[in-house]
């Protein structure tokens, strides 16, 4: 509840306080982000240039293939018991359309795979490369007689490459949707706008608006640029930008966003920002960043496969060595090539970068812009959330909380005369004042505007009104004009000021009839974050630049753990050092611009607002609306993507380890032995639960109102 200061005249308890209100809506320009088709997914650049659509397109025509390869397979006629077709030329059906899936399904990782050799970054590419490869060889050794081996694995090196271009497709299938938030964005634009000439307008495409053209906006219409409203009023849907699913209402003077729709009323915005300049290319290109950021356990992830490389190298080389020592080559090779299949990590490095692009995509759609994911990793661990005040917990914007009239005077009516003194001020108290009476059932139907205004910097305004003089002014107005504050309203007007309320007293021909309070108003959103954090275990500390009377008036109204009061913006950084000094993990949430030392600083810096001046601070989120409550999706979607990531992590990582030696021939000696296109599917089969336990992340819950 910051004390304004109202500089066109009033100036409320200007003695002790008086600081200015922080923009809460800043903008500024961010570069536009286009749709993203390649994904680069482990770290390797194994997916460089490979496209969902490229892995669906090879998958089936491998598979299409693949079908008489099996078909006219020994090894699959015998295990089923059938004839194999004879006509001239079928015993070359297996190798010349094996030949064709190898190089053509098999193309995207033998060139992973040397990509992976060049960088000296083997991985599981390479992994994949090696088994067709030996597979392939092997099969035309066999195909063409030489040296006796009988190694057909023609259906074998068929299915292997089928079923992990399944895999690969479906990870990028997966991934591709969790890019879907960049093209929707994209998306919301128009393609054309309504720019005025005069009184005409003309229909030009959005790329050619520049800085200060107005454009007409229909109801129905969405906004083309960001700018100012400059005529008319309108709710918009802003769901797109804050996650808010409720129109929002816009008049002239307030700021409007590219991509947002005007639902009911026509509207003239005057652009401030175009193209890359506007908001919502600012949000395409922080979840572009987000979805392109790695974090530590990726990097976990990248290193476990590229151990799990040299484990299978070395398994292989051992098995290779084993089964020729005992006298089985063929088995020699039957079982390396099984040992390179089965231990492809690819279940390994889709495991958490699938679960943070999901989380990222969710994060998106509930107006949580994610720039680092180490941010998301690290929300989970943290221990209390300093949060700034004003705009945050607060409103950041001046309203009338408290009216105290004399007896003889209503409530509507001392507001009426203070709204009509103060209609032709443009300052946010006055504003303030004027949109409390129009709310005001008694004050919105007597409304009567002044005549001859006149404002005193530091003191008050002063109109006629119906024939009255009417000022409006704070503590330096009463003593100007040596007024006593009436005692049937002192010990009101005492408490708003204990509280730190900037207190207006209204005087009509000489006498005083009332007082109002002006204050920063608290979100109602707020008590409920602060509370469901608190139930969390987590403490809830708020750090603001006002009064320590202000300050400590917020936190007891809301029930917050510590306050931070009369703290300097480049010293609040101090603040948040203090805190991690005790032991403690920090998220601090502020307006993104003057707080940007202490969101640096914080282990998570959280931004609030929807702006694109927030995304060019230190924050590593950015919350596109104002609602604190967001806070919690954020802890919620980081603990349940952590959870995802632990159990991705153990399953890849646990079932190469036990399977590598049961594919080698450990159990050979019992009589189970694991061929290749097992070891294939199993592989595949890996890769697929690791993908649908990370898509079990969309059915998480992250309405903030259903969090609290």
């Amino acid at each position: 509840m910051s004390t304004p200061a109202h500089h066109d005249g009033h100036h409320p308890n200007a003695d002790t306080h008086g600081q200015a209100m922080p923009d809460p809506h800043p903008h500024s320009a961010l570069d536009e982000t286009g749709h993203h088709d390649d994904h680069h997914v482990h770290g390797h650049g194994e997916h460089a240039g490979h496209s969902v659509a490229m892995f669906r397109s090879r998958f089936w025509w491998s598979l299409l293939l693949s079908v008489p390869v099996v078909i006219f397979s020994p090894m699959v006629a015998d295990l089923l018991g059938y004839q194999l077709p004879a006509f001239p030329g079928s015993t070359w059906i297996a190798p010349v359309l094996g030949t064709v899936i190898y190089f053509y399904g098999g193309v995207p990782f033998l060139k992973g795979g040397w990509t992976e050799l060049k960088s000296r970054q083997p991985g599981m590419m390479l992994l994949i490369a090696m088994a067709i490869t030996v597979a392939f060889i092997a099969s035309w050794i066999t195909t063409l007689g030489i040296g006796g081996f009988h190694l057909d694995f023609w259906w074998e090196l068929a299915l292997l490459v089928t079923i992990m271009l399944l895999g690969h497709w479906l990870e990028m299938r997966a991934l591709g949707s969790a890019s879907s938030a960049l093209d929707a964005l994209a998306a919301l634009l128009p393609d054309e706008a309504e720019k005025m000439e005069g009184d005409t307008t003309r229909t030009v495409p959005v790329a050619e608006l520049v800085v200060g053209d107005v454009a007409l906006v229909r109801a129905g219409a969405r906004v083309p640029a960001d700018g100012t409203i400059v005529d008319g009023a309108a709710e918009f849907d802003e769901a797109m930008i804050t996650g808010e699913s409720r129109p929002v209402l816009r008049q002239s003077g307030d700021k409007v966003v590219a991509g947002t729709v005007a639902t009911d009323n026509t509207v003239r915005v005057r652009v401030e920002a175009t193209g890359g300049d506007t908001a919502l290319a600012g949000i395409q290109r922080m979840v572009a960043d987000a979805q392109e950021s790695s974090s530590r356990a990726q990097a976990l992830a990248d290193r476990a496969a590229a151990w799990l490389f040299w484990f299978a190298l070395g398994a292989g080389i051992l098995t290779a060595i084993v089964w020729s020592v005992i006298g089985s080559p063929g088995d020699a090779v039957v079982r390396t090539v099984t040992v390179l299949v089965i231990a492809c990590p690819h279940a390994l490095g889709l495991a958490i970068p699938l679960v943070i692009a999901i989380s990222t995509e969710r994060a998106a759609k509930s107006g949580v812009l994610i720039k680092d994911r180490m941010a998301l990793e690290r929300m989970r661990t943290i221990d209390v959330v300093l949060f700034d005040k004003t705009g945050t917990l607060t409103e950041g914007a001046h309203a009338v909380t408290d009216i105290a009239p004399v007896p003889g005077v209503s409530a509507g009516e001392l507001l009426s005369l203070a709204a009509a003194a103060e209609a032709d001020s443009e300052h946010p108290v006055a504003r303030a004042i004027v949109a409390a009476a129009a709310a005001h059932p008694e004050a919105a139907g007597q409304q009567v505007r002044g005549t001859d205004f006149r404002a005193a910097s530091g003191r008050g305004v002063r109109a006629r009104v119906e024939g009255s003089d009417i000022i409006v002014g704070g503590p330096n107005m009463l003593r100007e004009f040596d007024l006593t504050n009436p005692g049937v309203i002192e010990e009101q007007t005492d408490s708003w000021a204990r509280r730190g309320a900037g207190v207006l007293h209204v005087v009509r021909d000489g006498q005083i009839i009332g007082a109002v309070a002006v204050e920063d108003k608290i979100r109602p959103e707020s008590r409920a974050a602060v509370r469901a954090l608190q139930d969390r275990g987590i403490k809830v500390a708020m750090i603001t630049g006002d009064a320590s009377q202000v300050a400590q008036a917020v936190g007891e109204d809301l029930g917050i753990d510590e306050v931070f009061a009369e703290v300097l913006p480049q010293d609040k950084d101090t603040q948040v050092t203090d805190l991690q000094s005790r032991g403690l993990t920090v998220a601090m949430v502020g307006d993104g611009v003057n707080d940007a030392p202490a969101l640096a600083r914080a282990e998570v810096g959280i931004a609030i607002g929807a702006g694109t001046d927030v995304a060019m601070e230190s924050a590593g989120v950015v919350l596109a609306g104002d609602d604190p409550r967001a806070v919690l999706s954020m802890i919620t979607l980081s603990r349940a993507s952590y959870r995802k990531m632990v159990q991705n992590l153990i399953w890849a990582s646990g079932y190469n380890i036990l399977a590598v030696p049961l594919a080698a021939g450990v159990l050979a000696p019992i009589g189970f032995v694991l061929p290749p296109a097992a070891a294939a599917v199993l592989m595949s089969l890996s890769t697929i639960v690791v993908a649908l336990n990370a898509q079990l992340l969309r059915r998480i819950d992250l309405d903030p109102s259903h969090l609290t």
